[in-house]
């Protein structure tokens, strides 16, 4: 039996695959943010590489256009305006989002031919792409900023660069998915952090690379344990954790139409050819061993 997506319609794929496929695409994203190529695609067009950050917000911005750090703020929900401003402030004066779009795929271009090395060019990694792009391409994407810009910029035609281009659609949809069920649970950016370490998502120092003051943090956690959200040390109640469940299942819900166009077969397809590209990003060291998504964990 399918499952529902939440608009009355029936999803002839189970919401565990669901997110499978976006624990499987989503280090295939996340290189951008780590990769040395990409990085020194980034430094020559004069930007900072001496942490993650100075790059990171352009990289991910930059298909919505030379906007400001109100619009970033309110697309990336969950960093604090600070942060945003420190680093979106300037950076169209440094490199315009055009560069910047087409230097991302310059760098991950580089980063996949040095992570697969031979398999960059295999038929099974064309397959995954053409799958990949098709539930991209089914992605509804009114009302998901960010996966609608990304979705607005021309396929690239080689094949691995597709795969990333469809793993970034699909990610920033269902991240405009999470914004929503986040909004309908009414946790507000900083609470949506703070709620999610209370369950144990990732420890709270990982959560501080978002920008937030400790004052913030606080006062976010006195906010939800007025809520009875959270005990007085930060860990959830019960009401916490029943909370984060649900938006847990509204993401996965409001992700799932983008793969009714692969059906079942399609699904499970993907999944299998994935495997070895997900395994070798993983083996890489690029990525971090924690991160703020919860992978794994929720």
């Amino acid at each position: 039996m399918g499952e529902y997506d939440g608009s009355g319609g029936e999803v002839g794929v189970e919401l565990s695959r669901v997110r499978q496929l976006w624990h499987l695409l989503e280090p295939l994203h996340a290189v951008l943010y780590y990769a040395p190529e990409v990085f020194a695609e980034a430094a020559a067009l004069g930007h900072d590489t001496g942490e993650r950050w100075p790059t990171y917000f352009p990289y991910r911005a930059a298909p919505l256009g030379p906007v400001g750090a109100e619009r970033v703020t309110s697309a990336f929900y969950s960093f604090s305006p600070r942060m945003v401003a420190e680093h979106v402030g300037s950076a169209w004066s440094v490199a315009s989002p055009e560069a910047m779009v087409e230097a991302r795929l310059r760098g991950i271009d580089g980063a996949y031919r040095a992570i697969f090395g031979d398999r960059t060019d295999s038929a099974e990694l064309a397959e995954a792409a053409a799958l990949a792009r098709r539930a991209a391409e089914a992605a509804n994407t009114a009302g998901r900023p960010l996966a609608a810009a990304n979705a607005a910029l021309e396929w690239p035609k080689a094949p691995h660069l597709q795969l990333w281009h469809a793993a970034t659609i699909l990610r920033e949809h269902r991240g405009d998915g999470h914004t929503a069920a986040l909004l309908v649970a009414g946790l507000d950016p900083v609470e949506s952090l703070v709620s999610f370490a209370a369950i144990g998502a990732a420890s709270v120092e990982r959560f501080e690379s978002r920008g937030w003051s400790a004052e913030q943090w606080s006062a976010a956690r006195d906010r939800l344990s007025a809520r009875g959200l959270v005990e007085e040390d930060g860990t959830a109640t019960e009401v916490g954790r029943a909370l984060r469940l649900r938006v847990e299942q509204d993401t996965d819900r409001l992700a799932a139409a983008p793969w009714q166009s692969l059906g079942p077969e399609g699904v499970g397809r993907l999944a299998d050819l994935l495997g070895e590209f997900w395994v070798a990003v993983l083996s890489s060291g690029l990525l971090p061993s924690e991160t703020t998504l919860g992978i794994g964990k929720v």
